[in-house]
Parts: structure tokens; sequence; C-alpha cells
């Protein structure tokens, strides 16, 4: 008996080695799996942003609803400043007491802060903390180094799957609908029958309500000038790569300030200013004056951005007049030549957000960073809460009804929810999600169209598209877009003829347009001759650098 006691003592005690030993196995094994998680500091912690890129109130990440739920996922609090004033003073004095917050979004005046060595290289505390950000960021982790190899700042948005938004947000020519509906809904493609169309309707209607009628606009104020100056090379087929368009067979980069396609573009507003259709005041107005033009129903056409008007384009749907909004078109120069006014996959590598010399263990930021690129936070972020801000569909596709539209469209609910502190300004994916639905709920096709007035379909219907993205062709495969997101070297023969050529533009432009149509040859050539006697070799030669070391690097 005692025998046996001893031999069933023994039988337990192996059994309970066993599942000692693989109990201990197990938890090693678990502990490897989690092993980056189980290293995560959560103990509270607030850093400061400085974000000069975006409009809002000044706020602590913690006190919105995905903000607080972030920080309780990682411990991490953000105190965002928005600027106020001039960036560049703002960050001048910065850099000239040496304090920073601990991460900022500089816009314009990224190249002051990487000047003044402010941010802190990334390489290493993204291989140590961020797999996601390596993941979303994999194909241009090369385009976001520097000269010297490192990684200051993460650019806004590496496309997955791209789509295209319904509505555009990106270069048209814009031409008032009551033009449109007044002919019947013609289909016009070229500058001359955009042209024509405008005048025809001036001639009958000159004045809205009591105020002349104007033909055509064009924005020109300060950085914008851009606007005025990129038409032609959209009206020649190419989408917005700057100073320069693109062979698609060689991809030698070419200006075109002094080509054929903006001669005749001057030339048309020139005509068109002879025959008092065109707004002198173009040349002169600033961009609130700009903005109050267009939204106030007095305009029949203009050049430009939808994102830069986006504020005239919604004053005027509130006023409630469908004559009086706008549509988009993708007007080109001849017949035959494809529009390219969508722009293709792009990847912004100019413009970001880094971490300071002034932050104190950066690596929770970038494991925060980490964390808020994961997909189902990204849909949290752009999207909001199931049930509250969207619905999921039987077949998975996201929609939001009326209700909702209208919840998510008051910014009182976007600030109070994190998603209009979140959206923009932070790394993030652009494109579609695995599941196929757009990342930004305004690309979404059934939100664009739930949003649609009766006006908007109506018009849509006339032209036999769904969405007014479906007026413009697709864009074709432009691996290096854009062209113009790369800075040239300070004082290099390049950056030098980039700034004399403006200022060329901005000096002869006005001069050309306002001319007497007899004296049209004369101020062309003149400012022909001026601008071919820049170094436009050196220009066209580091441009095609450009392109072809983003070619590579997309390879």
């Amino acid at each position: 008996m005692y025998k046996t006691k001893y031999l069933n003592c023994l039988f337990m005690l192996f059994i309970l080695f066993t599942v000692v030993a693989c109990s201990s196995n197990e938890s090693t094994s678990d502990e490897n799996d989690s092993n980056v998680e189980s290293e995560v500091d959560k103990s509270p912690v607030t850093y400061t942003y400085f974000n000069a890129g975006s409009a809002g109130n000044d706020v602590d990440t913690k006190d919105t609803k995905i903000g607080k739920i972030f920080e309780e996922e990682t411990g991490v609090n953000f105190r965002i400043e928005h600027l106020v004033g001039d960036v560049n003073t703002r960050i001048g004095t910065m850099v000239a007491s040496g304090e920073y917050p601990d991460v900022i979004s500089p816009d314009t005046a990224i190249d002051t802060i990487l000047d003044a060595g402010a941010f802190i290289p990334l390489n290493d505390l993204l291989e140590e903390h961020a797999p996601n950000l390596l993941e979303a960021y994999g194909p241009y982790l090369e385009r976001m180094k520097d000269e010297d190899g490192n990684i200051y700042f993460i650019p806004f948005g590496a496309t997955h799957n791209y789509i295209p938004n319904p509505n555009i947000d990106q270069g048209a020519f814009w031409i008032q609908r009551g033009v449109l509906k007044e002919f019947d809904y013609p289909e016009i493609t070229t500058l001359e029958e955009y042209m024509d169309l405008i005048e025809k309707y001036q001639q009958k209607y000159p004045e809205v309500d009591g105020s002349k009628t104007i033909g055509f606009t064009a924005l020109t104020y300060d950085w914008r000038f851009f606007a005025f100056a990129n038409a032609p090379m959209h009206l020649a087929g190419y989408p917005n790569d700057g100073d320069v368009i693109v062979d698609m067979e060689t991809y030698e980069a070419t200006v075109y300030a002094d080509k054929e396609p903006t001669k005749r573009y001057l030339k048309e507003l020139n005509e068109l200013n002879a025959k008092g259709l065109f707004d002198k005041e173009a040349f002169v107005a600033n961009y609130d004056e700009y903005l109050a033009k267009i939204a106030s129903g007095r305009v029949l056409g203009f050049f430009d951005y939808g994102w830069q008007v986006n504020q005239s384009l919604n004053n005027l749907l509130e006023a409630g007049d469908d004559d009086k909004r706008f549509v988009a078109l993708p007007i080109v120069l001849d017949e035959g030549i494809k529009d390219q006014y969508l722009d293709p996959p792009a990847f912004i590598a100019n413009r970001g957000i880094g971490i300071t010399v002034s932050a104190e263990n950066p690596e929770r930021i970038v494991q925060f960073w980490d964390h808020m690129i994961k997909e189902e936070n990204q849909r949290l972020i752009m999207w909001g809460f199931e049930g509250e801000h969207y619905e999921v569909g039987e077949d998975g596709r996201f929609f939001r009804t009326d209700e909702q539209l209208s919840l998510t469209a008051k910014q009182e609910e976007r600030e109070k929810s994190g998603m209009a502190y979140f959206e923009w300004s932070w790394p993030r994916i652009n494109g579609t999600f695995s599941d196929g639905n757009a990342v930004e709920p305004r690309r979404q096709s059934e939100v664009a169209r739930a949003n649609y007035t009766d006006g908007d379909k109506k018009l849509l219907e006339q032209y036999g598209a769904e969405v007014f993205a479906d007026f413009f062709a697709e864009p074709d495969e432009r691996p290096w877009y854009p062209a113009w997101d790369s800075n040239l070297e300070q004082g290099s023969p390049a950056d030098i003829f980039a700034q004399r050529s403006e200022d060329l533009k901005r000096k002869h432009f006005p001069r050309i347009v306002l001319a007497d149509p007899a004296q049209f040859e004369a101020e062309w050539e003149t400012f022909v001759t001026e601008y071919q006697k820049l170094d436009v070799a050196a220009f066209e030669e580091a441009m095609t650098q450009v392109v072809a070391d983003k070619m590579e690097a997309a390879q």
C-alpha cells in the first residue's frame, strides 16, 4: 500500500512538472508574440503639437471622443495649437529662440524647420516602434528620405488603391450652371467653345440683380498665383506637375510658360478682355474678394482648384439658387486631347508632421502614430462611429443616412467626436480600405450621391453621369506624380530660375491679357525674351532628375 502511494505521488509530480513546463513554454511564446505590446508605456503623457496647416480651435485631443479612446489605449494626449497669423513669422520666432513644441506640422515653412535642424531623425524610431506605419508607407519610404538618408517627417497620406473624388476638388474650368441650362446643356470640350458659350450668355444677360455680369475671372493673389499660371498645362492635357509638363515617353520635364499652350490661353483672355468679358480686377483682388465675387452669382466662369473655392461653392449651395451654382468641366485646347485634370495616385513628400528636438521620449509619439494608422482607427477617424455617423450595408459598403449626413456636416459634431482634429495633418492612409470602402467618406460614391440636390441630379442626368467625376477622363499612371513637391536646393541655378520666372509671370501676364489686341504679339514676345534669358536649361534638367529619382524610388 505504501509503495502504491509512492508511485502515485511520483506520477502526480510528473504530471505537475509537465503542466508547469508547458505553461512556461506557452507563456514565453505569448510574450514573444506580444513583445512590442508589452514594452509600450501607457502612462499618461501630454505632448504639444503646433499645426500650421489646418484651421481649428486649440484643443486637448483627450477632450474628444476619439482622442479619449486613443489616450486610454496609448496613454498619449496632444495639446494642439493652430496657426494664427503668418506661418513664417511664427516658425521664425521658434527657430530664433530654439524652443519648439514637441510636434510640428509647419506647412509651407517646413524648409525653415529642416534647415534649423529642429526635427529629429525618425528612422530608428520607426524601425523599433512603428511596424504599422512602415507597412502603410512602405512603397514611399525611399521618397521620404532626405539627402542624408534620414526621414525627418511623415507626409500626410500613403495611397492604397487610388479612388477619385466623385466631386471635383482639383483643377477645372468652372461654368455657371445657368449658362448650360440656357443653351440646353451642350457638350463643350474646347476652350473656344467654353468662352463662346460664356460670351453668348453674357450678351443675353449683361446684368445680374443690377450689377454687371462678369464673364470670366481669375485668382492671382499672392502664392495662389499658380491658379492662374497653371491653366495652360491642363488645357494641353497634363495634370498639375507645377511649372513643367513631363513627356510620357521620355520622362523629360519641360517648362510651358513660354510655349504655345500658354500663348493661346493668354490670347483667349486678351480677346475676352477686349470684349469687356474679362474681370480686370482679377489682377488686383485679394483672395477674400475673389471668393466673394464668385459667391455673388455674377461670375459665369473661372479656372481654379475645387479645394480653393470650396467656401464660395458652399455659399452658393446654401443660397439655394441652382442656376447660380457651378459645375467643373475638363476643358482642353483642341478636340482629341485627353484631359488629365483628375490627379493620378500621388504622394506629396514635401509636407508633413515631425518630432522636434524638444520632445522627451519621442518613441511615445511614434507609438501613437503607429496606433492611429491601423485600419480600424483610420476608419474611426475618417468615418466616425458606426450606427452614429455611418452605417454598413449588407454588401459591406459604408453609407450615411440623411440624418448622419446632416450630423457629420456640423463642425461642432466633428470637433466633439475628434474627426475634425485627426483627419488631416497626421500620418494617414488615402484611397481605400482593404474591404474596398473609401478612406474618405467624400470619395465614397454612395455618400456623394446621397448628398446631391435635385439640381445636381438633373444636371448629371442631362449628361448621362452618376457623379461629377464622370465628366473627366481617368488619369494615366504617373509614378513620379507630382513633380512640384520636390524642394530644389536653395540658391541653386534651378531654385533661382523658379523664383525669377515666377516674378516675370506676375509682371508680364497681366500686361499681356490687358493689352490692346494689336499689341498682344509684342507683349508676348517681350515676356518670352525675358523668360528665355533665365537659366531654363538648369531648371528643366533639375526637374527631369526629380522625375527620374521618383521613378526609381517607385520601382
